[in-house]
């Protein structure tokens, strides 16, 4: 009798995947107007807290504490705070990306961004020395960075690829229009330093409250969390180890450069280059550089969203932040070749319609190249440097070439160069169609 054989073990279930990482994952549904609206006022709050110091509290507040040196002193304060910004703003950014507890990876830091900044500016208000305005202004730019750092990762958190462009545009907004509305309130609003500090401290809470309590924010499980050494390890860019990331950041430091070195002088080259003090008795030239404050500004808000959304449509963002260098290469040509106030008029509209398409699309193709879900913040904190540090180094850039190197046309046709070199380098990045 032949043996039966033996039966077979039951084959064990294949084992399961792990549960994908909420905090992780790719966005795939689109977001609702309401959270973009909630994301914008945020971001409003944020640029009238950078820039109503910036244009207005700051030069008054250091004008009287010490008015015979008070343009050393200002570059002194704005520079250190620059300084620390750029620093700060990736490192928060990696701290968000680590945080764990059911409340969020961003929401504590957006929370605690928002509350220091507010606080910070209201005691920021009450100081009268150099010293006491450089630590409170440094103070307010570091919490401040928390808050900058956790807005920008929102967008690759929560926004498909197909729409990032339209929300770039929109939250692009408030980086133009903050502008504006901090020199309104601080100048029409309110009088005083002190008042105007505290008005901007409390809207700056104000607005970012509702994005942080009512916008989801899923928690990252702890054994999701990397290691420190992996974050320590990639705090610069590394063109080698993630190409396009590199060259991202390349052309928008390049971008911004040209950009800053365009804007620095404006004040003087109308006085001295165009004479508006001559053209229009009576005004100051302070008065012409407001209307083109206002005119760059209604054209970059005429401009980001629809770029935004063609951008969306079309795919083609390489193609658009190219296009977007070349118009704002423009201007700064055409100033140095006429330097009048009707061409500066042109120049302002024209440049405000190139970076608005700049804003809204190069960042939504910034959130295409970064390197890793696990640390969006940070690694979108490196690229804010690209943004900030072009303000620390422009001066050092447009000084001379002012001072000694032929004045404002050579200044203009080198912003306009350094610009169109940055659009060209944005076709060395291969991973965005």
């Amino acid at each position: 009798m032949r043996t039966p054989p033996a039966p077979q073990p039951t084959p064990e279930p294949p084992p399961r995947d792990p549960a994908p990482v909420a905090a992780l994952a790719e966005p795939l549904l689109p977001v609702r107007a309401v959270w973009v609206a909630g994301l914008s006022l945020a971001n409003l709050g944020m640029w009238m807290a950078f820039f109503g110091p910036l244009q207005v509290l700051l030069p008054e507040q250091i004008g009287l504490a010490a008015p015979e040196a008070k343009e050393t002193a200002l570059a002194w304060v704005t520079g250190v705070g620059a300084a620390l910004a750029m620093v700060a703003t990736p490192l928060a950014g990696a701290l968000s990306d680590r945080t764990t507890g059911r409340f969020g990876r961003r929401r504590p830091w957006v929370l605690a961004g928002a509350v220091l900044g507010g606080i910070g500016l209201v005691v920021l208000g009450r100081q009268d020395t150099v010293v006491g305005v450089m630590v409170g202004w440094s103070l307010v730019q570091t919490a401040l960075s928390c808050l900058n750092a956790t807005l920008l990762a929102a967008v690759p958190d929560h926004v498909p690829v197909r729409q990032r462009g339209a929300v770039s545009g929109w939250i692009g907004i408030p980086q133009s229009a903050g502008v504006v509305a901090a020199v309104l309130l601080v100048t029409v609003v309110t009088t005083g330093i002190a008042p105007g500090y505290t008005l901007i401290g409390v809207l700056t809470a104000a607005c970012a409250l509702p994005f942080a309590l009512l916008s989801p924010d899923p928690p990252l499980p702890r054994e999701a969390r990397p290691p420190w050494r992996e974050f320590t390890r990639g705090f610069w860019v590394s063109p080698r180890r993630h190409p396009d990331f590199g060259w991202a950041w390349l052309t928008r430091f390049l971008m911004q450069t040209g950009n800053a070195m365009f804007v620095l002088y404006l004040l003087y080259f109308l006085r001295d280059g165009v004479g508006y003090e001559e053209l229009f008795p009576g005004s100051s030239a302070a008065d012409g550089l407001l209307v083109l404050i206002l005119v760059y500004t209604a054209a970059v808000v005429a401009t980001t969203v629809v770029a935004g959304v063609v951008s969306d449509r079309l795919g083609r963002r390489r193609a658009l932040v190219c296009l977007s260098g070349v118009v704002m290469a423009v201007p700064a040509f055409l100033l140095a070749l006429a330097p009048t106030w009707p061409m500066s008029l042109v120049c302002a509209v024209v440049l405000g319609m190139g970076f608005g398409v700049y804003l809204s699309v190069d960042n939504a193709l910034v959130t295409q190249v970064l390197p890793t879900a696990l640390g969006r913040a940070k690694d979108l904190g490196i690229v804010n440097i690209a943004s900030a540090g072009p303000q620390v180094i422009a001066p050092a850039l447009a000084g001379p070439i002012v001072v000694y190197l032929g004045g404002y046309p050579v200044l203009y046709t080198a912003c306009g160069v350094v610009t169109l070199l940055g659009a060209a380098l944005v076709w060395k990045i291969r991973g965005v169609a």
